[in-house]
């Protein structure tokens, strides 16, 4: 695998989810993340041992391995004086210092920017934060679930007026996961930069400005009519509007496929071959681009009646030559066997932490460099690689050991 952060040293001072799986993208790209935990909470997320009455395993903890796999963990007391003296060495020897401690937090503990760059000018300083390093809610915290679904336009703009409230967030982790690769990209922009120009900056990725361009064409839409246009119809109920081959239809078994036919002139003729409704293609109602269009609210049950008479498995073997477009809806389960995932490598294994032999199998991050799919290892247990990394540092063992007894490190 070609790793293109090789090389490069992140420090990354950050819990939860958003900020360090842009670590965690950093380390599939063969950075070396350095991730400090503190010495007897480490990461606030390794306490969470619920998830929707789902029993997490501590060893097996897939909220801590998705954001985290292929870093190392230093368990150091940055609340001490001596813990952040620690840190200011290691950022010394770091490219990057990621974080996503609210402002009020890093001038109490002392790595803002500055105190960061006092030990070395040309580190660049990273910020994931809720709602955005300016403005009235500057110092507030907040989740994907608010900042990134709620108040960035997507729940609304998925959720029917019928249901008479808006949808929740599709999963755990959601807006964190795509936010987290902006910083990834934001941060690999900025490493450029410095190379090109020697210059380090200061860059900031938010929930919110992740939430708001998720719905940016959807927001600039509606910023030029002065409104909100969009609804989204009930499942069942979705408008035929003026193209029948768009739309969510029910198979036999009571699974569903997504048709996304959008210019629907040209292969009018093969989808309804595929359909098996290859006399509508001679009708005068449906033959040509227009006719489709005015007679779409006519089209769409016909195509709707065919569908449910068969399952799921009859429409992937039959659609599978059609030129229009199409996929099947799938739960979270079917895309983990999903062939198309498997053959592009989209799913890596690592090692378990918990000793019972069975790797743990994890989403790769989207990108991949010269057709080559992830490789990395596990995420790193609480504290895991502390002594090793003080020890590459120069640290001397009295020094490591006059630590631990004071609390500063683990």
């Amino acid at each position: 695998m070609t790793q293109v952060m090789k090389g490069v040293r992140i420090l990354e001072v950050a819990q939860f989810t958003f900020v360090p799986a842009a670590g965690g993208v950093l380390a599939d790209w063969g950075a070396d993340v350095l991730k400090i935990e503190h010495p007897t909470r480490g990461d606030a997320q390794r306490g969470l041992g619920v998830l929707q009455k789902i029993t997490l395993n501590e060893h097996r903890n897939m909220l801590m391995q998705h954001p985290n796999r292929g870093k190392r963990s230093v368990g150091i007391d940055i609340y001490t004086d001596e813990g952040r003296e620690l840190l200011y060495e290691l950022a010394k020897s770091c490219d990057v210092f990621l974080t996503n401690f609210l402002p009020s937090a890093r001038r109490k503990l002392k790595i803002d920017v500055e105190d960061i760059r006092k030990h070395n000018p040309r580190i660049i300083y990273a910020r994931g934060s809720a709602f955005g390093d300016k403005g009235p809610d500057r110092e507030r915290g907040g989740f994907d679930a608010s900042a990134f679904w709620a108040r960035g336009g997507s729940a609304m703009l998925v959720s029917p007026p019928e249901l008479g409230g808006p949808l929740q967030q599709p999963g755990p982790a959601y807006g964190d996961t795509i936010g987290a690769m902006f910083i990834a990209g934001g941060i690999s922009a900025a490493l450029f930069h410095r190379e090109r120009t020697g210059e380090a900056v200061e860059m900031d990725v938010s929930l919110l400005s992740s939430g708001v361009w998720a719905t940016a064409c959807s927001v600039d839409i509606a910023m030029d009519l002065g409104m909100a246009p969009f609804k989204s119809a009930m499942p069942g109920q979705e408008a035929a509007g003026t193209n029948p081959f768009m739309g969510v239809f029910r198979t036999a078994d009571g699974k569903y496929l997504s048709m996304t036919v959008l210019t629907p002139g040209p292969y009018i003729r093969d989808t309804f071959e595929h359909m098996n409704l290859a006399e509508l293609a001679d009708d005068p109602r449906f033959s040509t681009d227009k006719a489709l269009m005015e007679n779409a609210a006519v089209a769409r049950p016909l195509l709707v009646e065919e569908i449910a008479k068969h399952p799921m498995q009859y429409w992937t073997e039959r659609l599978a030559t059609m030129q229009g477009q199409w996929a099947p809806v799938q739960d979270v389960f079917d895309v983990s066997s999903d062939p198309q995932v498997t053959a592009n490598g989209f799913i890596f294994e690592v090692e378990s932490a918990d000793g019972s032999g069975r790797p743990m199998r994890l989403v790769a991050n989207p990108v991949q460099f010269d057709h080559e799919p992830v490789q990395n290892t596990r995420a790193p247990e609480a504290w895991e690689h502390t002594e090793l990394v003080l020890m590459e540092m120069g640290v001397e063992w009295e020094r490591i050991e006059a630590l631990k007894a004071k609390g500063a490190i683990a």
